[in-house]
């Protein structure tokens, strides 16, 4: 049985794949770990350290301390984030992986999983339906990293034998945890206000189109990947990754159906840029044919989802208080 270690554990997609690895291989066989005890419920379900990802020595320990021999290393700073502290986004992203690829290339880890984004496309990248082999010319400090760690990851394969995985996450949209600074955080921060305020203010133009995914979804294409035969695998960077894509005006439309009071309005920020960068939508053919790669959640699916279980969620926190 594999022993897992998650660092970024607390985050919005490490705090997610942490219960779904723990109902997979047990409790006992995975442990969380962050920078701060952030999420409660995180690091009281389960084994959990602190860990600081940028420090070689203290994961080195972590890692001996419950011979691990899986890797998922989902902490990072996300774009928006990323475009205020730029250095510090750079010394997190890229050391961090730098400290797990060298454990394994020393034989300490057997099996990485490292996330890329689809924030390592930039305005020269075709649109729509973005290859997987594309011209890649980032404009942001996330997209960078992203850029230059998928190559080091494939480096690391080629040269040493490092068995890294990787996708590029479009955006993530759950109702669980909020997200963490990017530049698709909208559409997680529309369903919540559409409930609390019967409003929202969108930092992006109704017309921005934009690659997302349903949680669920980019849990289940995460699990996939890494329980996938190695020999299946022959992307070493990292994968394109799709499942729908749509604009701020379509998820308020899918919202209306639900709550027809629900106004929207539009005053874009710094992250319009980024987003102007960034493809339409994504062809995944090759996660697809490799590891039988398929999503299940549409707009109107995911919208109903959110929607239900985040009203179940305010009704409950009201009892409470």
């Amino acid at each position: 049985m594999s022993k897992i270690l998650i660092i970024g554990a607390c985050g919005q997609i490490g705090s997610e794949l942490t219960y779904r690895l723990r109902e997979i291989y047990g409790d006992a066989n995975v442990v969380a770990s962050d920078i701060s005890y952030s999420n409660l419920d995180i690091v009281n379900s389960g084994a959990f350290e602190i860990l600081d990802a940028k420090d070689y020595n203290a994961v080195k320990i972590c890692v001996e301390k419950y011979n691990i021999d899986t890797v998922y290393l989902m902490a990072a700073m996300l774009s928006a984030t990323g475009e205020k502290y730029p250095m510090r986004a750079w010394d997190l992203n890229m050391n961090s992986l730098f400290h797990i690829l060298n454990l394994a290339k020393d034989g300490f880890i057997k099996k990485i999983f490292w996330p890329s984004s689809i924030a390592v496309f930039g305005p020269t990248t075709p649109t729509e339906n973005t290859p997987q082999h594309t011209i890649m010319e980032p404009t942001t400090v996330y997209g960078i990293t992203k850029q230059v760690g998928e190559r080091w990851c494939d480096y690391y394969f080629k040269q040493y034998g490092v068995d890294v995985r990787s996708i590029r996450y479009p955006g993530i949209i759950s109702w669980k945890t909020m997200p963490g600074g990017g530049t698709t955080d909208y559409a997680v921060e529309i369903y919540h206000k559409a409930i609390t305020d019967g409003h929202y203010e969108c930092f992006l133009s109704e017309h921005t189109k934009l690659p997302m995914m349903f949680m669920d979804d980019a849990i289940n294409a995460t699990v996939s990947i890494m329980q996938a035969p190695s020999e299946t695998i022959s992307i070493r960077s990292a994968y394109n990754l799709a499942a729908i894509s749509f604009t701020p005006e379509e998820i308020a439309n899918a919202i209306t159906a639900h709550i027809p009071e629900f106004k929207i309005t539009y005053k874009p920020d710094f992250r319009q840029q980024i987003a102007d960068s960034w493809p339409k939508s994504i062809d995944d053919a090759l996660a697809r044919k490799d590891w039988s790669w398929d999503h299940k959640f549409d707009l109107k699916q995911m919208t109903e989802e959110m929607l239900s279980q985040l009203q179940k969620k305010y009704a409950s926190s009201e009892k409470v208080s």
